[in-house]
């Protein structure tokens, strides 16, 4: 009797830890996605305070690989001259990039004037890994003066965060272009 007793506690913990672990094996599924809620890591959000060499975040590993090179040549640069910079946003997911064109309409209250601040997902720099924003201000305009020298340009005069590779290591960067004149 005693045996019958626990073999069928045995059979029920069994039972429960199996329903357990497939209820957690849904749910870690679940989260690999992202078809709705905020957009997050996988979107390509960062933490505060990510350095060019987190390539374990998407936002950093899904950079055009000589962008991310030339990035992470600069921010060690700029940390033997005592700036600490960080990657405020990098690669972004097309999901990511229209939540902020959503946040910039209700923001400017038209499509028109938010697009003088945000791409649209199909013509962000961002979602095909070419740009990077930067920060904070002093690593701005460390970058400003001497991006060219990786190649990295301020490409848009609204936004002094923005970088891409728009020049020859050593040349000039080309003239900006100012989105509010579209």
């Amino acid at each position: 009797m005693l045996t019958d007793h626990r073999t069928t506690v045995v059979a029920i913990v069994a039972t429960v830890t199996c329903l357990g672990l497939t209820s957690c094996t849904a749910a870690s599924a679940q989260d690999d996605a992202t078809p709705s809620g905020p957009p997050r890591a996988a979107d390509g959000v960062l933490p505060d305070h990510t350095s060019a060499y987190d390539t374990d975040l998407p936002g950093i590993a899904k950079l055009d690989p000589a962008l991310r090179k030339a990035v992470q040549q600069a921010e060690t640069a700029m940390n033997h001259d005592g700036i600490k910079m960080q990657v405020t946003t990098g690669w972004r997911s097309k999901k990511y990039q229209q939540e902020l064109l959503d946040k910039a309409i209700r923001k400017y209250g038209t499509k028109k004037k938010a697009l003088e601040y945000v791409a649209e997902p199909d013509e962000s720099h961002h979602v095909t890994g070419h740009a990077v924003d930067i920060g904070p201000t002093n690593a701005d305009d460390w970058l400003t003066r001497h991006g060219n020298r990786y190649g990295l340009c301020q490409t848009l005069t609204n936004e002094i965060w923005h970088f891409e590779l728009a020049t020859k290591p050593g040349d000039d960067c080309p003239p900006m272009t100012d989105p509010t004149k579209n």
